[in-house]
Order: structure tokens, then C-alpha cells, then sequence
């Protein structure tokens, strides 16, 4: 840390209680009162030096032969910034550091202390050594938290923008490239490490620093100090990922809310092991997150979007402006494929709590999504999902895929709430469009857990509510799930097993459009015979292609075997399923009761379109 000493006289000052006694042997003939002390000094150190001092002293009348007393309890930095001027004025040593030389600036301002008054003043004494403190990073550091106590008197003397400019043209370049100290409160722990002449350090190499370097040395200045170098480091062209950072950092450190280790109320009564800061009011927290939330980046992206659902639960805790509220809503919203779900289980906070979550929360956020997605996606076509990625079970991930996914979890979440209305769960499932979904999967679970947690809907409900789902998208497993669920409607059980049945004659019957397909094309080529060892196949490579062809014939040939298993399986299962009659026989039209063509059969071909018009006219009868 940069100093300056003063002066050259040794200590002439001797403290008694709250008075200091200048011990010079001359009898003291001027009182100067600042605060609660009391200085004995002599006129003629005081008034060759400070323009009003002099003029205090001259206005003031002796009549009656006692000493002159002044009064000063105005004076920046109080009776610590006078008692340097004092021993200034009588030339005894003094020592300015970062920490001191804001008040004792101020105070020599406020006293006219310039070079009208002799040459070497105070006043460009503490400018000459501010030019230095401005240039280390961390002397600009303590210079601008002592700010805090002489706010106006700085301002004036336009110290704090001249800090805060400092420290934001450190912040914006590279560290590395200059001989700043970084991360002040590391270094005042390593002060004693030798140093050369020219600042080269002759211990261990610097280490490298990432752009978050500065973040935990202006975590510390007050909130409007550190709003300005936010908006100058913003203003000089600083990345907004990296302005976002100090912000996170910064709540982080002041906003209870917002830590994983402590709840909003344990928060009130513990303060931070690591910091010093106490836990600020309640209305001080509020005012604290709105300020946050208008510094914030409006690029998409460069704020996390977890973090701003953290701000958004902090915001409802605090019961935050609207204004505040709404804007978190619509950042959230325009980067919610982002998210994850545990960030969107936020506590309802209303006056009236009817259900756990606050529903209507990620209702407004998912709205702000669908509307800034659909301006993203302006005149061109929704996703068109390949059939062979739902096959293979990964559907591309787009934005629009990743965020119903997110939604049907979280219906699935909320769901057991007995206080959620089925309009309202209709409502939040309804927004995300049908090609959003390429298996609905998801979305039958959310509805199979309401289902099973309101018991007390009618017919009419539960069939409005299975409307949300797309049949024909269920996987193999869900299909097998929803035809044993007697909590879904008949029509949606019957529904189910239609498609499945469907997918399954159509599966089996392309199976043998290709093994007949393969037969015939080993047919026109003559009769091949598989070859007898390994020598002979690396002599002849197409006896090994023949052979990759039988065994893929055979191979398909047990794979058609296998589903022809399953849906005799399946039939079983619902036979046992059926309570009455009258549900097998409906079950019996759609063609259940129909036996499936055997692998041996040689009429693949002609059975290849049979399932599709079943299948359309049983839609049909649907």
C-alpha cells in the first residue's frame, strides 16, 4: 500500500482525556473544538496556513483577555482529519496512506489550505499523493470506501469520480499486462514478500487471472458506488457476461435470499462467517434487488437463468415492486430452455395460498417464452421431428423441445397438489404446441399422477383432461402402461391399444416386405452356398457378403418371431383385463381377434397394406 510522510519536527502533541495539549512550552492562546475534542494550540501555525482559520481567528474578540476558542465540527473527517492538519501546520511528521488521504483532502478544501497560504500546502500535498493512489488497484480500492464517511466533501472534490474512473480502466484491461496488485485484500496478507526496485516481484511468478479477478474486491463499496462503476465499466465497453458476474457476485454477498446455505429467515438472525457485512433490513434488501435487477445485461444469455430465478423467489419474498417482478418474468421467460426444474419450484407467496406453487408464476413466465419464440421463429415452419430420432430415442434437442420437456416435469411435480384446479393444469399444459412433443411420454405421466391425486373427477373431466395427450406419440412403454391403467378413460385405453396394434402390424409387416425383398434378390443371383472356412472367405469376399445376407434374413426372420410373442402376449393381458364382455367385444372390431401372419409365410408382399386399411377403417369407426 502506497504512503507519503509529511514533516519532519518529532511528536509535539500530548493527549489528556479528549483534549490535546501542544507540548511546544509556549502557553496555548487559541481552543479549536471539533466534536467531543478539544485542541490547545497557537494561533500563528494555524492562520499562516488555512485562509479560514485566519479569518476565524480575526473575526473573533477578546474582550475580556481569554483565549480564543473556535469552533469546527463541521470539518471533513472529524477531530482524526483535524488533528492531522494540526501537526501539518506545525511541521511534525505525519504519514498519508489510502485510507486517510480522502478526509484529510477534504478537510484541507474545507479549510482553504492552498498555496496562497505558503508554498507545499496541504491541499497539493494530498493531490500529489492521490495522483499515486489512483494508480494501484488496490490503494483505489481503500481510497473509494473511505469515500463513504466524507460522501459530499468528496464529490465535490470530484475524488470519487476520479476513483472510480481509476478502477474501471483496471477492470477493463488485462491485469497481467501492468504491474497492478490484484485482488487486494490477497495482497495486504502477502505485503511483505520482497519486490525489486522497478516492481518486478523476486518471489514466484504472477499467477494468471480470469476475467472474475475484481469481482470480491468491489463486492465490498456500498450499493451507489458500486452502481457507478458498474455503469462506467458498462459505458467503456466491458462484456456484459463479465458485468453479469460482478452483479451475481455482488447480490449474492448482500442478499440472504440468495445464498444455498441459509433460508430468507434464518438469514435475519445469522450474519456470513466470512463477512463482516450484517444483515440489512428487510426494506433495505428490497430496494437492494430492484437496483440489481436494473443493472442487469438485457443481452439474452449472459445472466444465468437459474440466478434469475433465484432473484425472481427472492423478489416474491420481498414483495419486490411489479415493475421488478415482471421484468425477472420476462428474462426468465426468454431463456427458459435453460432452466432447470428445481429452479421453477417456486413457493406460493400470495396473501391467499390455494396451491404449494405459485402455478401462475411459470404460466406468465412459459407465456413470455412461447411469444418470444414465436417472434424467433417468425414465417418459417414448426420442428419437424425425423420418425427415425424418435425410433432411436433422441429427438433433436431445439429450444421449444427442451422447454415442454421442462414443463411436463413440472406438471408432474405439481400434479399431486389436491389444490390444483384442472382448468389451471389444463391451462399450463395447453401452451406448449403438439409438435413441441416428440414422444408424450412425459406429459401422460403428469396426467396419470392427477389423475391419481383427484380421484373425485367425473368421466367428462378425466376424458377433457386425457385430451392433452397424443396417443399415436406414446412409447412402446407407455402404451403398455396406459392399457393396464384403470384410472384412464375407456375411450383412451381403447385409443391406446388401437395405435399400438396398428404400429405393431405395421412393424411386422415391413419386416417381410424386406425379408421377401431379400429372397427374391438371392433368388435371381442362383443358389449360393455358405463357405466352409475362413481361408476361403477372405479368397472370395462375396461368398462373405452372401453370408451377411443369410444371417440378416435370419436375424429378421426371429425379430418378427419375437413381436408376434408380444402381441399374443398383449392379447392374454387383455383378456385378463377385461371386467365384462362388452369391452372385449369392442376390442374384438378393432381387430384384436384377428390372427397375425406367420414368419413362414411367403405372402409378405400382398399383408404389407392389409394393416393400413384396417387401421383407417377402424380409425374411422373410433
Amino acid at each position: 500500500m502506497a504512503s507519503m510522510k509529511l514533516g519532519s519536527k518529532s511528536e509535539a502533541f500530548q493527549r489528556e482525556g479528549q483534549t490535546w495539549v501542544c507540548t511546544t512550552g509556549l502557553s496555548s492562546d487559541v481552543v479549536v473544538e471539533v466534536g467531543g475534542m478539544s485542541f490547545h494550540l497557537h494561533k500563528f501555525p494555524l492562520l499562516s496556513r488555512s485562509g479560514v482559520l485566519e479569518k476565524l481567528i480575526e473575526d473573533f474578540s477578546c474582550e475580556d483577555g481569554t483565549r480564543c476558542v473556535l469552533q469546527l465540527h463541521d470539518i471533513p473527517g472529524g477531530a482524526m482529519s483535524f488533528e492531522l492538519v494540526a501537526k501539518f501546520c506545525y511541521g511534525v511528521k505525519i504519514e498519508l496512506n489510502a485510507q486517510n488521504v480522502v478526509s484529510l483532502r477534504c478537510a484541507a478544501e474545507h479549510l482553504q489550505m492552498d498555496e496562497t497560504y505558503g508554498e507545499g500546502n496541504l491541499i497539493k500535498q494530498t493531490e500529489d499523493f492521490l495522483n499515486e493512489v489512483f494508480g494501484n488497484w488496490v490503494d483505489s480500492i481503500k481510497a473509494l470506501e473511505a469515500c463513504e464517511e466524507v460522501l459530499l466533501h468528496a464529490e465535490e472534490t470530484h475524488i470519487v469520480s476520479r476513483c472510480i474512473n481509476s478502477l474501471a480502466m483496471k477492470a477493463c484491461a488485462d491485469p497481467s499486462l501492468f504491474n497492478w496488485p490484484v485482488s487486494g485484500r490477497d495482497s495486504i496478507q502477502n505485503a511483505s514478500a520482497p519486490v525489486l526496485w522497478n516492481g518486478i516481484y523476486t518471489g514466484n511468478k504472477p499467477r494468471s487471472f480470469g476475467v472474475d479477478w475484481w469481482y470480491e474486491d468491489v463486492s465490498f463499496l456500498s450499493l451507489p458506488l458500486y452502481k457507478r462503476l458498474i455503469m462506467e465499466v458498462e459505458a467503456r465497453g466491458m462484456n456484459p457476461e463479465t458485468i453479469a458476474g460482478s452483479l451475481t457476485f455482488y447480490a449474492k454477498r448482500y442478499l440472504p435470499g440468495l445464498s444455498k446455505q441459509f433460508s430468507f429467515k434464518e438469514s435475519r438472525n445469522h450474519v456470513n462467517t466470512g463477512s463482516t457485512i450484517s444483515s440489512p433490513s428487510e426494506r433495505d434488501q428490497r430496494h437492494f434487488l430492484e437496483e440489481i435487477v436494473g443493472l442487469l445485461p438485457s443481452k439474452k444469455g449472459v445472466t444465468s437463468t437459474k440466478f434469475l430465478l433465484k432473484l425472481l423467489h427472492t423478489a416474491m419474498m420481498l414483495h419486490a415492486s411489479s415493475s421488478c417482478r415482471e421484468n425477472l418474468e420476462k428474462r426468465v421467460g426468454a431463456q427458459l430452455d435453460q432452466a432447470a426444474l428445481e429452479d421453477l419450484l417456486i413457493p406460493n407467496m400470495g396473501f391467499t395460498i390455494e396451491t404449494l406453487y405459485d402455478i401462475d408464476c411459470v404460466q406468465r413466465i412459459l407465456d413470455q417464452f412461447i411469444l418470444a419464440d414465436q417472434a424467433a421463429a417468425g414465417s418459417s415452419s414448426p420442428c419437424i421431428v425425423d420418425e427415425e430420432q424418435l425410433v432411436d430415442g433422441n429427438p433433436p434437442l431445439t429450444p421449444i423441445t427442451m422447454v415442454a420437456k421442462l414443463v411436463d416435469g413440472y406438471l408432474a411435480e405439481v400434479a399431486p397438489d389436491v389444490n390444483l384446479k384442472l382448468a389451471k393444469f389444463q391451462s399450463l399444459a395447453a401452451v406448449i404446441p403438439d409438435y413441441a412433443r416428440p414422444l408424450d411420454d412425459g406429459i401422460y405421466r403428469a396426467i396419470d399422477i392427477y389423475l391419481k391425486a383427484h380421484p373425485w373427477l367425473t368421466d367428462s373431466e378425466r376424458e377433457q383432461l386425457c385430451r392433452l395427450m397424443n396417443c399415436q406419440k406414446l412409447s412402446l412403454e407407455a402404451c403398455t402402461h396406459a392399457a393396464q391403467n384403470e384410472r384412464l378413460p375407456l375411450r383412451v385405453v381403447v385409443q391406446v391399444l388401437f395405435f399400438e396394434q396398428l404400429r405393431l402390424r405395421t412393424s411386422i409387416a415391413g419386416w417381410f416386405f424386406v425379408s421377401d425383398n431379400l429372397d427374391n434378390s438371392q433368388g435371381q443371383n442362383g443358389n449360393l452356398v455358405l463357405p466352409k472356412n475362413d481361408d476361403a472367405t477372405e479368397a472370395n469376399p462375396a461368398h462373405a457378403e452372401t453370408e451377411d445376407h443369410f444371417m440378416n434374413i435370419n436375424d429378421m426372420r426371429m425379430r418378427v418371431n419375437e413381436l408376434e410373442k408380444e402381441c399374443l402376449s398383449m392379447k392374454q393381458e387383455l383378456e385378463k383385463l377385461g371386467k365384462n364382455k362388452k369391452r372385449w367385444n369392442i376390442l374384438s372390431r378393432l381387430g384384436f381377434g384377428k390372427a397375425l401372419p406367420s414368419s413362414d409365410t411367403q405372402a409378405a408382399a400382398p399383408s404389407s397394406s392389409e394393416p393400413h386399411e384396417n387401421g383407417e377403417q377402424n380409425n374411422e369407426g373410433s
